[in-house]
């Protein structure tokens, strides 16, 4: 039973629906969430409700984190009560979180020391992806890490791809990959109101697009949410890309790689939030923006 016993932290959006499939397939949660009574969608025979993330941590040979960025993740695992303070030596946290491969560095260090393992294991695909089991999984770090957690991440997504045994590598791909979505998502956004501004049906136009030349997931449906304006529900909020946009400018700038696709980006994420809508999907961030700049 204790094999089957892991500690997950972080039950928004995302991390719920992975709860909700390691429950399916026989693990016992011991879950800690900001807001606790998001445990209560959980199965309550199947989990143990904790007040820190220290006693999520307790006991257990792997600890998944799904946070929201850096500085939750840094706090959840060093502060006061945090995972360090009882992940059994020997142990693994499991971080799945979009954040920079400096602190995967600095936490796969941190955890060393300690003498517990770090794996970076961030996921490609929105909430509802999540819930079908159809998150694409990235790891980075050494070969026992990954081991072990093979087949924990089996139960969550639709294939896990190695980028090495660098810990930030994988997080290097995430940032890379949020950059690239965020790019397509500018690019409909600005074709289609370049096509409604010309007379035309723009969800007929995102739709031929979709299925020809941009015959392609990201394409068909992002394009098909960006041409109906489909704003709702929030799947990734426009905060939480803005934020993505900070770690690729700071990646960018570290590694002296020029990419000004990312200061317009940043630039149109950072006035989503500062009109208040933060809390909108990233689809309104850039689509709405799209939209407001061209008058329609």
């Amino acid at each position: 039973m204790m094999d089957k016993r892991i500690g997950f932290i972080g039950l928004g959006n995302m991390g719920i629906n992975m709860a909700k499939n390691l429950i399916s397939e026989g693990y016992h949660l011991q879950v800690y969430n900001r807001t606790l009574s998001k445990a209560d969608e959980l199965d309550a025979a199947h989990i143990t409700k904790c007040n820190t993330p220290a006693d999520a941590a307790e006991g257990v040979h792997i600890v998944i984190t799904m946070l929201a960025d850096d500085e939750i993740l840094k706090e959840i695992t060093l502060g006061n009560e945090g995972i360090l303070e009882k992940l059994p030596e020997h142990a693994l946290h499991i971080s799945m979180s979009t954040i920079s491969p400096e602190t995967s560095e600095q936490l796969a260090t941190l955890h060393e020391e300690a003498g517990s393992h770090y794996l970076a294991a961030p996921v490609f695909g929105r909430p509802e992806a999540a819930e079908a089991r159809k998150l694409w999984v990235c790891v980075s770090g050494d070969q026992h890490a990954k081991d072990t957690a093979k087949p924990v991440l089996d139960c969550l997504g639709q294939g896990i791809i190695d980028f090495g045994d660098t810990v930030g590598g994988a997080n290097v791909v995430k940032v890379a990959g949020n950059f690239m979505i965020m790019a397509s998502m500018e690019m409909m956004a600005e074709a289609y109101t370049l096509a409604e501004k010309n007379g035309l049906d723009r969800t007929q136009v995102a739709a031929f697009f979709g299925s020809t030349l941009f015959n392609a997931p990201i394409f068909q449906n992002y394009g098909k949410a960006i041409a109906g304006k489909q704003y709702q529900p929030v799947g990734f909020k426009s905060k939480l890309g803005y934020k993505d946009a900070r770690l690729a400018f700071k990646l960018s700038q570290a590694s002296e790689t020029p990419m000004p696709l990312v200061n317009a980006l940043h630039g149109r994420l950072l006035t989503a939030v500062a009109k208040g809508r933060g809390d909108t999907d990233w689809v309104e961030g850039i689509g709405r923006g799209v939209s407001e700049d061209a008058g329609v």
